[in-house]
Protein backbone atom coordinates (compact mmCIF):
# COMPACT_ATOMS: atom_id res chain seq x y z
CA UNK A 1 0.00 0.00 0.00
CA UNK A 2 1.11 3.54 -0.64
CA UNK A 3 0.39 5.41 2.57
CA UNK A 4 0.20 9.15 2.16
CA UNK A 5 -0.26 10.07 5.82
CA UNK A 6 1.75 9.16 8.88
CA UNK A 7 -1.53 8.44 10.66
CA UNK A 8 -2.17 5.61 8.19
CA UNK A 9 1.24 4.08 8.87
CA UNK A 10 0.77 4.43 12.61
CA UNK A 11 -2.64 2.77 12.33
CA UNK A 12 -1.13 -0.24 10.52
CA UNK A 13 1.46 -0.69 13.26
CA UNK A 14 -1.16 -0.28 16.00
CA UNK A 15 -3.37 -2.91 14.41
CA UNK A 16 -0.46 -5.31 14.02
CA UNK A 17 0.38 -4.80 17.69
CA UNK A 18 -3.22 -5.39 18.76
CA UNK A 19 -3.34 -8.55 16.67
CA UNK A 20 -0.15 -9.81 18.34
CA UNK A 21 1.83 -10.30 15.16
CA UNK A 22 5.60 -10.66 15.43
CA UNK A 23 6.49 -8.76 12.24
CA UNK A 24 5.04 -6.96 9.26
CA UNK A 25 5.94 -7.71 5.68
CA UNK A 26 5.88 -5.23 2.82
CA UNK A 27 6.53 -5.08 -0.90
CA UNK A 28 7.61 -1.47 -1.05
CA UNK A 29 10.56 0.56 -2.16
CA UNK A 30 13.93 1.03 -0.46
CA UNK A 31 13.10 4.71 0.05
CA UNK A 32 10.17 3.77 2.34
CA UNK A 33 12.52 2.24 4.92
CA UNK A 34 13.46 5.66 6.28
CA UNK A 35 9.79 6.57 6.61
CA UNK A 36 8.77 3.27 8.27
CA UNK A 37 11.72 3.05 10.66
CA UNK A 38 10.40 5.46 13.34
CA UNK A 39 7.10 3.56 13.51
CA UNK A 40 8.83 0.19 13.68
CA UNK A 41 10.97 1.50 16.53
CA UNK A 42 7.99 3.06 18.35
CA UNK A 43 6.10 -0.26 18.25
CA UNK A 44 9.20 -2.49 18.42
CA UNK A 45 7.82 -4.21 15.32
CA UNK A 46 10.16 -5.68 12.69
CA UNK A 47 9.29 -4.97 9.06
CA UNK A 48 10.40 -7.52 6.48
CA UNK A 49 10.99 -5.97 3.06
CA UNK A 50 10.03 -8.42 0.33
CA UNK A 51 12.45 -8.46 -2.56
CA UNK A 52 11.75 -9.09 -6.23
CA UNK A 53 14.00 -9.57 -9.24
CA UNK A 54 13.54 -6.01 -10.56
CA UNK A 55 17.26 -5.34 -10.76
CA UNK A 56 16.79 -2.55 -13.31
CA UNK A 57 14.76 -0.43 -10.85
CA UNK A 58 17.11 1.21 -8.32
CA UNK A 59 14.49 1.97 -5.64
CA UNK A 60 13.19 -1.60 -5.60
CA UNK A 61 14.41 -4.20 -3.11
CA UNK A 62 16.13 -6.88 -5.18
CA UNK A 63 19.80 -7.48 -4.33
CA UNK A 64 22.07 -7.54 -1.31
CA UNK A 65 22.89 -3.82 -1.59
CA UNK A 66 19.20 -2.86 -1.61
CA UNK A 67 18.51 -5.04 1.45
CA UNK A 68 21.53 -3.45 3.17
CA UNK A 69 20.13 0.01 2.39
CA UNK A 70 16.83 -0.96 4.00
CA UNK A 71 18.42 -2.58 7.05
CA UNK A 72 20.75 0.36 7.77
CA UNK A 73 17.71 2.53 8.56
CA UNK A 74 16.88 0.64 11.78
CA UNK A 75 17.43 -2.68 13.53
CA UNK A 76 13.71 -3.22 12.93
CA UNK A 77 14.08 -2.98 9.15
CA UNK A 78 14.63 -6.55 7.96
CA UNK A 79 14.39 -8.90 5.01
CA UNK A 80 11.49 -11.04 3.85
CA UNK A 81 13.75 -12.94 1.48
CA UNK A 82 12.02 -14.43 -1.54
CA UNK A 83 14.37 -17.25 -2.51
CA UNK A 84 12.99 -17.49 -6.05
CA UNK A 85 13.09 -13.78 -6.86
CA UNK A 86 16.51 -13.35 -5.24
CA UNK A 87 17.86 -16.16 -7.39
CA UNK A 88 16.12 -14.88 -10.53
CA UNK A 89 17.78 -11.50 -9.95
CA UNK A 90 21.23 -13.10 -9.79
CA UNK A 91 21.61 -13.38 -6.01
CA UNK A 92 22.91 -16.24 -3.86
CA UNK A 93 20.14 -16.97 -1.35
CA UNK A 94 22.27 -19.33 0.76
CA UNK A 95 24.98 -16.70 1.16
CA UNK A 96 22.39 -14.04 2.02
CA UNK A 97 20.78 -16.26 4.68
CA UNK A 98 24.16 -17.08 6.22
CA UNK A 99 25.07 -13.37 6.44
CA UNK A 100 21.73 -11.92 7.52
CA UNK A 101 19.83 -14.75 9.26
CA UNK A 102 19.35 -12.52 12.30
CA UNK A 103 17.70 -9.85 10.11
CA UNK A 104 15.26 -12.15 8.25
CA UNK A 105 11.58 -12.10 9.23
CA UNK A 106 10.60 -14.97 6.91
CA UNK A 107 11.38 -16.63 3.61
CA UNK A 108 9.15 -16.90 0.57
CA UNK A 109 10.07 -20.28 -0.82
CA UNK A 110 9.66 -20.91 -4.54
CA UNK A 111 11.76 -21.86 -7.54
CA UNK A 112 12.61 -19.66 -10.53
CA UNK A 113 15.09 -19.55 -13.37
CA UNK A 114 18.00 -17.13 -13.10
CA UNK A 115 17.89 -13.92 -15.22
CA UNK A 116 14.77 -14.85 -17.18
CA UNK A 117 12.06 -12.65 -15.59
CA UNK A 118 8.87 -14.17 -14.16
CA UNK A 119 10.30 -17.63 -14.74
CA UNK A 120 8.35 -19.53 -12.07
CA UNK A 121 8.90 -23.28 -12.14
CA UNK A 122 7.86 -26.31 -10.12
CA UNK A 123 10.18 -26.95 -7.18
CA UNK A 124 13.49 -28.43 -8.31
CA UNK A 125 13.23 -27.33 -11.95
CA UNK A 126 14.58 -23.80 -11.56
CA UNK A 127 17.88 -22.37 -10.36
CA UNK A 128 16.97 -21.50 -6.78
CA UNK A 129 19.03 -23.51 -4.25
CA UNK A 130 15.91 -24.80 -2.51
CA UNK A 131 17.40 -27.91 -0.91
CA UNK A 132 20.51 -26.02 0.25
CA UNK A 133 18.32 -23.31 1.80
CA UNK A 134 16.22 -25.86 3.66
CA UNK A 135 19.27 -27.75 4.92
CA UNK A 136 20.93 -24.52 6.11
CA UNK A 137 17.82 -23.30 7.92
CA UNK A 138 17.34 -26.72 9.52
CA UNK A 139 21.00 -27.27 10.45
CA UNK A 140 21.42 -23.82 11.96
CA UNK A 141 17.97 -23.92 13.61
CA UNK A 142 17.03 -20.48 12.32
CA UNK A 143 13.69 -19.55 13.84
CA UNK A 144 12.08 -17.67 10.95
CA UNK A 145 9.21 -19.21 8.98
CA UNK A 146 9.75 -20.64 5.51
CA UNK A 147 6.55 -20.13 3.52
CA UNK A 148 5.84 -22.15 0.38
CA UNK A 149 4.79 -19.69 -2.29
CA UNK A 150 2.93 -21.28 -5.19
CA UNK A 151 3.17 -19.15 -8.35
CA UNK A 152 3.79 -21.45 -11.32
CA UNK A 153 0.92 -22.61 -13.57
CA UNK A 154 -1.14 -25.54 -12.42
CA UNK A 155 -3.89 -26.63 -10.05
CA UNK A 156 -2.85 -25.62 -6.51
CA UNK A 157 -4.73 -28.61 -5.07
CA UNK A 158 -2.35 -30.85 -7.05
CA UNK A 159 0.82 -28.75 -7.08
CA UNK A 160 1.05 -27.46 -3.47
CA UNK A 161 1.18 -31.01 -2.06
CA UNK A 162 4.06 -31.65 -4.52
CA UNK A 163 5.84 -28.57 -3.15
CA UNK A 164 5.35 -29.81 0.39
CA UNK A 165 6.63 -33.25 -0.57
CA UNK A 166 9.73 -31.63 -2.11
CA UNK A 167 10.39 -29.95 1.24
CA UNK A 168 9.91 -33.19 3.17
CA UNK A 169 12.20 -35.09 0.79
CA UNK A 170 14.88 -32.40 0.93
CA UNK A 171 14.94 -32.58 4.72
CA UNK A 172 14.77 -36.40 4.94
Amino acid sequence: ANFTKDEDIDYAFRMATYLGVKALSTSTQVSMAKRLAPFAEKYKMPVGFHGHDSVNQPDEVHNEASFQAVMKESPYMRANLDVGHYTAGGGDAVDFIRKYHDRITNLHFKDMKRNQGNSYTPFGLGDAPLKDVLLLVSREKYDFPVNIEFEYPGDPMVEVPKCFQYVKDALA
